[in-house]
């Protein structure tokens, strides 16, 4: 027996109502896992038939029929005793924001709970003419009439929803307004408060006229050795309970208690990147989340950190009773980003983007940039509509998200992202952004690493693909220099292709601040019934890592994308602990390239062969 799989796939096609049941192939299941390195399978035999049918990957409307979307999760998902299995991993052809593959994750219920109604991962397709939203109950599968969910918000949507489904374990993923009105930055919303947030992927939902998909089921995940996985859960959740950051920071004070850590360091990018140094980063800091906020802790399902707030602002023009968050790259985007210090503001605003549905992240990258450009002169005051959109106006802030979310006024223009609005303008210098998406809450100026990391990142702008943080900043698993470009390029494919593994088995990547590949190879091998090896799993991410980025090149990127906006290139950081430093990019790529066995950011044909990739 294969344990840590339901050993089927569910095949939705929204054109001609049809739903099939495909058996997992386990063969496919060993060579990538499950969660993104399943979804990047399933997606590019998608990409091969329709060049095989004489459709160029480059014409693939994101807002087409053509454009398959794929929610996955993994072997490590819905296991109790799994370190922080409550994850899921959703990709699309063709990300509308960035033009490349849409790739986003999310923690919560929805995952575990997709397991237990009886799958492994769903394939949706096609395109509806009116609102649906699918409906999964303990194995069997509807596509059901959402007219009169059109229109409603996230938590509207959720609470409908599972009142009319009912049952145990039941979980709502859907969009809201953002998504049903194709704003580019708008995102896919499970539990209310948990995003699925980034490269669009709720407007290519809008597109399809998907409104929601809801999970109900009690089924359990099979383990293929539960004395050998109770052993390898308990001697590895005690590594969590025992770290500093799993065991202590997280918990205590979330994900914000990066804030006045990354701040200190000068690199926490303020004011549309200007500098590093935020004047008002205590103010907005975890710290006083926690102390003035917090009602309490919320943790994903079956997660031993529980990182997740629920918040609350009691009186005054942004009160709200109940909310959760925001996390640090949401406090950050819609905070220092933008210059608002009001904390009250940007959990508010965090509200709202979790309500309508949008990437917190690249909406106040978005507002911030256009901030700038505001500031700048660039922007007309006609085109704002009365919105005074300065820094550290937070009442602009609040109401920049809700236009943006209905494209009313100047929304419609932050709906596009910050590099089509800085474009549209004539100054795409202004777009903090990296393959078209937002990068997160690190200036790269202050630790060298981070930057090879957007530059090379499949999805753009990200973290979470190589988290060279851990060690540059939080010394894990060791300290090293963060002004130094040495090295940096090893410690950012290895980052990559382990962070890949952890997307597809589906869990946590807060887990790897306590736990290594070691811990996920003994876990895996006891859940699954594989033997499977340290080197394997690397060469699994290697393997995913490498077939994102061929299928990129399908597109058009190639090394010319793989860099960073100029600001970070050009313009030394100009005050704080990182004063005077600059990105140099130019000498990390190439010994990138020649780690990974690629030209002109192209991997060759001879690296595709090596880790079994058929093209």
């Amino acid at each position: 027996m294969v344990g840590g799989y339901m050993g089927k796939i569910l095949d939705i096609d929204l054109t001609t109502k049809t739903i099939k049941e495909i058996p997992l192939d386990y063969d496919v299941a060993r060579k990538w896992l499950g969660g993104k390195g399943l979804a990047i399978k399933i997606l590019y035999d998608e990409l091969k038939q329709l060049e095989a049918k004489g459709i160029s990957p480059r014409d693939i409307d994101p807002f087409g029929p053509e454009n398959v979307v794929v929610f996955a999760t993994g072997p490590g998902t819905g296991i109790p005793g799994f370190p922080s299995p409550g994850r899921y991993h959703v990709m699309a052809l063709k990300s509308p924001l960035t033009g490349s593959i849409g790739s986003a994750n999310s923690g919560g219920e929805w995952g575990p709970f997709l397991k237990f109604s009886g799958f492994d991962a769903l394939i949706i397709r096609g395109k509806s003419e009116t609102p649906v939203y699918i409906s999964i109950v303990n194995g069997k599968a509807e596509i059901c009439d959402a007219s009169d969910l059109w229109g409603k918000n996230t938590f509207d949507t959720a609470r409908i929803l599972k009142k009319r489904i009912g049952g145990k374990n039941t979980s709502v993923a859907c969009i809201g307004p953002a998504g049903e009105n194709l704003v580019l930055v708008a995102c896919i919303i499970n539990d209310e408060h948990r995003a699925a947030g980034r490269t669009g992927l709720g407007a290519v939902l809008g597109s399809k006229k998907l409104k929601a998909i809801v999970v109900s089921g009690e089924k359990e995940v099979p383990i293929a050795n539960p004395e050998k996985f109770k052993e390898a859960s308990s001697k590895w959740i005690k590594a969590m309970r025992e770290n500093s950051v799993t065991g202590q920071g997280l918990p205590k004070y979330g994900t914000a208690i990066l804030v006045n850590i990354i701040n200190q360091h000068g690199m926490f990018p303020y004011k549309n990147w200007q500098t590093g140094v935020d004047p008002d980063g205590e103010k907005i800091s975890g710290e006083t989340l926690e102390e003035k906020y917090l009602i309490k802790r919320r943790p994903c399902w079956g997660c031993q950190i529980g990182c997740g707030r629920v918040t609350k602002v009691e009186s005054g023009p942004y009160q709200i009773l109940y909310s959760e968050g925001p996390e640090y790259e949401s406090i950050w985007a819609l905070g220092a980003a933008t210059g608002v210090g009001n904390l009250e503001a940007i959990i508010k605003a965090n509200h709202y983007c979790d309500e309508f549905g949008m990437d917190t992240i690249s909406l106040g990258s978005t507002i911030g940039c256009a901030m700038e450009l505001v500031e700048r002169g660039i922007i007309p005051k006609e085109d704002l509509q009365g919105l005074d959109l300065r820094f550290g106006n937070d009442a602009a802030l609040v109401e920049a998200v809700w236009r943006t979310a209905y494209k009313s006024g100047f929304g419609k223009y932050l709906a596009l992202g910050s590099k089509r609005l800085a474009e549209l303008y004539g100054h795409p210098e202004y777009s903090m952004s990296v393959k078209g998406l937002e990068m997160p809450a690190y200036d790269p100026r202050g630790a060298k690493g981070i930057g090879l990391e957007y530059a090379t990142s499949n999805r753009g702008g990200c973290h979470v693909t190589g988290y060279t943080i851990s060690p540059e900043i939080l010394g894990i698993p060791e300290q090293i220099d963060r002004f130094t470009t040495e090295g940096k390029a090893k410690w950012v494919k290895t980052f990559q292709d382990f962070t890949c593994v952890v997307n597809s088995t589906v869990n946590c990547l807060f887990v790897t601040f306590a736990l290594g590949v070691d811990a996920f190879a003994e876990l895996l091998s006891a859940v699954t019934g594989w033997d499977l090896t340290t080197d394997e799993l690397m060469t699994i991410g290697e393997r995913i890592y490498n077939l994102e980025r061929w299928i990129m090149t399908k597109y058009g990127f190639s090394a010319k994308d793989d860099t960073l906006p100029k600001r970070l290139l050009e313009e030394p950081m100009p005050e704080g602990p990182s004063k005077g430093q600059v990105v140099e990019l130019d000498k990390m790529l190439k010994e990138y390239y020649e780690l990974r066995g690629w030209v002109d950011g192209k991997p060759t044909p001879e690296k595709l062969k090596e880790l079994g990739i058929e093209v």
